[in-house]
């Protein structure tokens, strides 16, 4: 069996994110063959998600080798920060560089966008906050996994999964990803249906503006500011 090395995949995560943008992508890349997964911080200390669950890096930034795949989750208030946070930029615009994929879940798009990494390729970003994608120069798409060259984005949150089974399909093939989905038993059947604006009715889109409105403005506030700085560029 030939067991070197084929693929480096980082997971990038920070407080406040939210876990299964990364958790969900990370149970299907850990699971294909000849792949090292690595999760990245700025140190090694315990990583609290927004859920409280904690994560421990593997890896930080400095130590990070070079990346086969980027990757960024989305969260709540931790992505306003990661969106102006100085060395988290840096990190993925040096990374972006090199890395064949640069790629992101849910509002983890945000943060590309921030680094400047998004503008002018067609993204996908959780629903709620596809505006403010567009704001930062990416050309927003609704599509639940969007591949523009070597970026790949997700929607939100449990798009995660099919992210990752189409990143394991675009480097392992297909037989592979499909074997993979279905040792995951990946069968969604949703409860109850309204996992999107067009299918939840005006009473829950309503009480989610409402339960929302804090982190919007933020987040609103944050991407202004980084399309402010990302076009006064030449």
């Amino acid at each position: 069996m030939n067991n070197q090395l084929k693929y480096t995949i980082g997971l990038v995560i920070y407080p406040d994110m939210t876990q299964l943008d990364i958790t969900g992508p990370h149970q299907v890349f850990s699971s294909m063959p000849n792949t090292r997964v690595l999760l990245l911080w700025k140190s090694l200390e315990p990583v609290v998600s927004n859920g409280g669950l904690t994560i421990l890096p593997t890896t930080t930034f400095d130590e990070c080798p070079q990346l086969d795949v980027l990757c960024v989750p989305g969260g709540v208030f931790g992505t306003v920060q990661m969106m102006e946070d100085a060395e988290v930029l840096a990190f993925l615009q040096e990374q972006g560089k090199i890395a064949q994929y640069v790629t992101a879940v849910c509002t983890g798009s945000l943060i590309l966008a921030a680094a400047g990494l998004l503008r002018g390729y067609r993204a996908a970003t959780h629903w709620a906050f596809r505006e403010q994608l567009a704001l930062m120069g990416a050309q927003v798409s609704t599509e639940r996994v969007v591949i523009d060259g070597n970026r790949v984005t997700g929607g939100g949150i449990t798009a995660g999964i099919d992210f990752a089974l189409t990143i394991a399909g675009i480097l392992y093939g297909e037989n592979t990803a499909k074997l993979t989905e279905l040792i995951l038993e990946y069968n969604p059947s949703p409860p109850f249906g309204v996992g999107s604006p067009e299918k939840a009715g005006a009473e829950l889109m309503e009480a989610f503006k409402n339960a929302g409105a804090a982190l919007i403005e933020a987040s609103g506030a944050a991407s202004k500011r980084a399309a402010s700085k990302l076009f006064s560029l030449p």
